[in-house]
Order: structure tokens, then C-alpha cells, then sequence
């Protein structure tokens, strides 16, 4: 028991010099393009083996880790910088990217797959509409006029969806903390609380749940913990209880309320895992942040692999996958979110990047 409980606080563990955040949504984001090395071949999401063990596939796993860390490290910032500062981070962490990654895609890497005339293509209205779709609704499922055609997906940025549920996160962060609920130590909790019990409930009453209304619920639950986590640092202390969760939650499949179980216990272990001794080395601790553009661009570059090699399975394609998204997310990195962060940094007086700086999942 001792194992599970002794550990430090969590504001004892911010104090130390370094953490394992950066390499945790490294992790996190190369888990995702994993998990989608077999759902791009076939087009079926539930054929990976961790559905049928715990409900979710490894990639909704690790976009609940981000979720986790992104509510702990946002709320932070707020915490830390006020809210015009965190508006302007909040901002040019996340636009700068998205709005490359949709531009590279859209009318880079669109007009080299597609089987139109490139006249053709850039003329169809169908690439601009994704353009706009992408950026003002983060729609994941808009495709391009003829490109990835034979594959069984073809949407070129599959997993910007989730950043319509970190924007709303965000947002909620900016309202909270403006009214002075982030002083309350009451306010946040009993938002999770309330997001905990609506979503246990609705499971418990309905086993069908649909998977729209779950998410809606499960990404604020789960930023809310990684909140919680953060405003109750002086309190709370990282032990490896949440492992004890965690396997209960699997072996209680598919029975309600065990989902949510299983989200809490995912949000603590999140941030255990991010300020583990072992972990938390300045050795492991990622020159550059590569986390949002391995997210960014690891389904449009698995997607044309597939389309160039549509005979490979997936296994063969995951290594040359892992490799070009790495490469283009250092691209990213040094081209485009660094000196975001760098104007960033100018614009709220200070000379350096921060070492913790969140990116959405």
C-alpha cells in the first residue's frame, strides 16, 4: 500500500528541475500513427486487438493522454500568465501549424497524389472547401478531388477532429479562469465530478451510447482531471495507484461504469507517468518538440504510403511511415511552431521558450 500511496506531491514534483512531458506527448503521438498503421490498410478502426480488450484503440488511449496533460499544462499557463498572455500561447502554439499542415496537404501534397490535371485540381472548389473546412471546423472526414481514391479512407488529415474538442477546452480554461472559478478549489472538481457522473450514467442507462456523445463527454472529462490535477497540486500526491484503475477498468469490460473508471484513472496516470523519476531525465527529454506535426501530418503521410504502395501491409509500411512523419515534423518544428514560439516569447517579454509548452492532441 505504502508503493501505491508515498509518493510526492504533485507541486513538489513541478519543482524539480526536469519532467517528462515532452517525451510523454512524443509517446503519445507516434502511439497514434501505430494505431492507425492498420486501420489506414483496411479501413476498419476496431480491428485493432486493444478494442476488443478495453473498448478503444491505442490511438484513443494515447488522445486521452494528451487530453490529460494538455488540461494540467494549460491550466497552468493560465494560472501562470493571465489571460491575454494565454491567449496569445494559446494561439500560436496550435494556428501556425494546423493552418501549414492544412495548406502542405491541401495544396502541396493534394496536387502531387491527385489523378487530376493540376490545373483541374487547383481550380476545384472541393480544395478550397477542405481548406476552409479544416480551419474553421477542424473537419477530418473532407477529402480532395481525386486523391487517395483506392484507399479505403481518403481523407487526407484524419485526426484533426480532435482539436475541436481542445479548442472548446481551451475556451472553457479562458472562461473559467476570467471569472476568478480557478481560485475556487470547488469550481473545477465539480465540473469533472459532473462530467464523471453524467457519462457514468448515461453508460449505465444506455450500453449503446453513441460514440459522438461519449467523446463530447469523454475529451472535457478528461481535460477536466488533468485540471484537476494541477489546481490541487499542493494536495494531491503521485503514487501508482491508478494502475490498480486502470486493469480493473479493463477486467470490468464492457461493463457501465467501467469506461469511466478507466478515463480518471488514465488522466492521474498521464501525469504520474510525465513526472516518473525514471522518466523525467534531461536525457530523454526531446531536442525538439515533435509532438503536434508526428500528430499533424502521421495520417496524411501513412495515407500516401498506402496509396504508393497499396500492395505493402502494414506492418511493412509502419517503419518508412514513423521515419517521413519524424521527418516532416522536424520540418515543422524548425520552420514553423519554433519561431511561433520565439515570436511568442518577444511579444510577452521573455527570451526564452518555456521547457513546458502544451500542443493540442
Amino acid at each position: 500500500m505504502r508503493f501505491l500511496l508515498s509518493g510526492p506531491t504533485v507541486a513538489e514534483a513541478l519543482a524539480r528541475p526536469h519532467n517528462g512531458f515532452s517525451a510523454l506527448r512524443l509517446a503519445l503521438a507516434l502511439m497514434v500513427v501505430l494505431s492507425h498503421a492498420a486501420s489506414v490498410v483496411t479501413g476498419r478502426f476496431e480491428d485493432e486487438p486493444l478494442v476488443h480488450a478495453t473498448g478503444f484503440s491505442l490511438g484513443e488511449h494515447a488522445v486521452n493522454g494528451f487530453f490529460a496533460v494538455s488540461g494540467f499544462l494549460v491550466t497552468m499557463s493560465y494560472d501562470r500568465r493571465g489571460w491575454r498572455d494565454y491567449v496569445l500561447a494559446r494561439s500560436l502554439r496550435i494556428l501556425p501549424g494546423l493552418i501549414a499542415a492544412t495548406l502542405v496537404v491541401g495544396l502541396g501534397l493534394g496536387a502531387a497524389m491527385t489523378r487530376l490535371p493540376l490545373a483541374e485540381y487547383c481550380a476545384s472548389p472541393e480544395v478550397w472547401r477542405f481548406v476552409r473546412g479544416t480551419l474553421l471546423s477542424f473537419k477530418s472526414n473532407a477529402s480532395l478531388p481525386g486523391v487517395f481514391e483506392d484507399n479505403p479512407l481518403r481523407s487526407p488529415l484524419g485526426t484533426v477532429w480532435t482539436l475541436k474538442y481542445e479548442t472548446i477546452c481551451y475556451a472553457a480554461v479562458l472562461a473559467v479562469g476570467f471569472f476568478g472559478f480557478l481560485r475556487r478549489r470547488w469550481a473545477v472538481p465539480a465540473l469533472a465530478a459532473g462530467l464523471a457522473l453524467t457519462l457514468a450514467w448515461l453508460e449505465f442507462t444506455a450500453p449503446t451510447l453513441p460514440k459522438g456523445v461519449e467523446t463530447a463527454l469523454r475529451m472535457p472529462l478528461i481535460f477536466a482531471c488533468g485540471a484537476c490535477l494541477y489546481l490541487g497540486r499542493d494536495r494531491i500526491r503521485l503514487g501508482a495507484w491508478p494502475l490498480v484503475g486502470l486493469v480493473l477498468a479493463v477486467l470490468l469490460q464492457p461493463h457501465a461504469p467501467a469506461r469511466t473508471l478507466l478515463f480518471v484513472a488514465e488522466s492521474y496516470g498521464a501525469i504520474w507517468l510525465a513526472f516518473l523519476p525514471v522518466l523525467a531525465r534531461p536525457a530523454l527529454d526531446p531536442k525538439a518538440d515533435l509532438s503536434y506535426g508526428v500528430y499533424l501530418y502521421g495520417w496524411p503521410v501513412q495515407q500516401s504510403l498506402h496509396a504508393l504502395l497499396p500492395s505493402a501491409g502494414a506492418l511493412a509500411l509502419l517503419a518508412p511511415a514513423i521515419l517521413l512523419t519524424l521527418i516532416v515534423a522536424a520540418a515543422s518544428w524548425y520552420g514553423i511552431e519554433k519561431p511561433a514560439l520565439r515570436l511568442k516569447a518577444r511579444a510577452m517579454g521573455r527570451r526564452t521558450l518555456g521547457t513546458i509548452e502544451p500542443a493540442g492532441p
